[in-house]
Formats: structure tokens, sequence, C-alpha cells
């Protein structure tokens, strides 16, 4: 049976390993934030983007790269193009939802290849989503046009180590081989396997929307994975804060949800604490009571995920 919209995974989603530790760029920063999962929430960009103040007004020398899916709920065209406008001016990559947005496919649905664990509402919820989001895009070509333009990977070396960045995993830009189900699961030997096909020796992602920090040796080297969830939503029980993966070296260390340090870098998961009520004001406008993006998100925007933030560590 052919896959369903919204759980299906394009050929164009789909890259070899191999690739992906090539030619890494040279990330010479003190700090790296990678802010996965904006979805559309412009208070939680202020948040971030007072964050890296912060680090600048200290002296330090940040990179801020939001891996994907920067947009969602912002079907407004104000919001939409503002949403874009702001994020581009850093440095991103392609996640689905933006993907979708350059180059719409029926087929593909929202484009998060969502796994068989995930109810079909969902599914079907966040297709219709990605269909209002595309109209936005419709009368923004040229933000078409930029989001075309960005990587569905990066890859660097940070604090002397490589570092890659996806949306989703090492195979997919959609995949779900780096989730907290995955590594429920046992995943030990994908693990292995794309550590030793990509050269690198920390994975960041995002895309499956609850955070996870894991650290270990493979075959002698330590190697560390961190999924930051969400940064424009609630990630964990009880909090309604964003959280993105702070990476830094030669800075002093960083309070947060998690920490692990991997030669002479720590990588934190740090919250993002933005003005919920402000965006619940502007969200219910655009997605009322019974709307597809309320069902599916809103109880969670309040009171966090069935995560309890001390699990966030494997």
């Amino acid at each position: 049976m052919a896959e369903q919209p919204g759980r299906s995974c394009p050929l164009a989603y789909r890259y070899r390993p191999e690739q992906l530790g090539e030619e890494p760029e040279d990330w010479s920063e003190d700090v790296l934030y990678v802010a996965g999962g904006l979805y559309g929430n412009p208070f939680a960009l202020d948040a971030i983007e007072a964050m890296v103040a912060a680090e600048r007004a200290q002296g330090r020398r940040v990179r801020l790269l939001f891996n994907g899916d920067f947009n969602w709920f912002n079907a407004r065209e104000d919001l939409f193009h503002d949403i874009n406008r702001r994020v581009l001016r850093h440095d991103a990559m392609l996640g689905n939802v933006e993907y979708e947005l350059a180059n719409p496919s029926e087929a593909a649905g929202c484009g998060c290849g969502y796994p068989d664990f995930v109810k079909q509402g969902v599914v079907e919820r966040s297709n219709r989503m990605m269909v209002r989001l595309q109209q936005q895009a419709k009368g923004a070509p040229d933000v078409g046009q930029q989001l075309a333009g960005l990587k569905r990977w990066r890859t660097g070396i940070f604090g002397g180590l490589k570092v890659l960045i996806v949306h989703g995993d090492v195979e997919s830009l959609a995949g779900w081989g780096l989730s907290r189900e995955a590594f429920e699961a046992g995943n030990q030997e994908a693990l292995t396997t794309w550590f030793d096909q990509t050269g690198v020796d920390v994975i960041l992602c995002s895309h499956t929307c609850l955070p996870l920090l894991w650290s270990g040796e493979l075959k002698g080297r330590r190697c560390l994975v961190a999924n930051n969830g969400s940064a424009g939503m609630a990630s964990v029980a009880g909090d309604s804060s964003g959280m993105v993966t702070r990476l830094s070296f030669k800075t002093a260390g960083c309070t947060g949800f998690a920490r692990a340090v991997v030669g002479a870098v720590e990588v934190s998961l740090v919250p993002v604490s933005f003005d919920l009520e402000a965006w619940l004001g502007v969200f219910d406008q655009l997605w009322p009571a019974g709307s597809d993006a309320a069902v599916s998100y809103r109880h969670r925007m309040i009171h966090g995920t069935s995560l309890a933030a001390e699990m966030i560590h494997l």
C-alpha cells in the first residue's frame, strides 16, 4: 500500500550519511545556538535573540542557526513575512515545513514523515495546517525562493569537534531515527553506523518534538546526540518554555535542562522563556478553539508534555 501524505518520506528528503561529513565549515565562534522547531512563535524568537544578545554583551562570539521548522503556526500574512525575515537574517537550514513551502507536494502532505505510533488524526490535522500555510507562501514568492536555497544539513568544526546539524536524522530530512522513541527502542546499531559513516563527533537535530541528550562511547570514541525538542513550544512536563541547544567552547558553563561535555565542548539544552500569554493571544486569533492547531498543540503549549525534565539525559 502506498504511503499516505504526512507519513511518506519523499526521495528529495533523503541523503547518504557519507555525504554529511564532507567539507566541514569552520565555526570559529565561542558559542553556537541551534534552534529547531520555532514553529512561527515570534515571542520565542524575541527570547532567543535576547539570549544571543546577552552572550555578545559579555564579549562572546555567537552563531545562531535555525535548523528547520521555523514556520508552522504563522499562517497570517504579516506574521509569515516577519518570522521569515527575522530568521533569515541569521543562519538557517531546511526543515520539512520549509521544504514543503518552497516545493509543495500533495503526496508529501506536511512532510513530517510521521511513524506508525503517531495517531492518524494528528497526521490529518498537520496536513491541513500545511495547506493553510502554503497559501501564505504563495503570496510571498520571494520568501519561497530564499527557503528553496537553504541546505538540508550543515557540518562544521567547532571547538575541535566535527559537528553535524540535521533537521530529522542522518538519512532523511524528516527521519525519526534520532527521536526519543528510537532511542528507547534501542538504536545503538544504527547510531554506531551513522557515526562511522559521517565521521562526526556530535549530531544535533530536532523535528520529533521531544528533547533528548545522549552521550556515550562508540567504538572507543566519545559521541553525542542532542535533540532540542522545540524552540517555540513546551517540551517537558509542567514547563511552557521552549528549548534550544547551546554549544560552548572555552566559555562559562550554562544552566539548562541537561548538559554533557565532549572534548573541550559543553553541550546544553537550555530553556527559551517567552511571554506565553502574549503568544496565546496571537495563537488563539490564528487558530481558535476546535481548529487543527488548537486541537493538536494548545494543551501542550500551556501544560507541557508528559516528559519529565530529569528524563532528557538518556
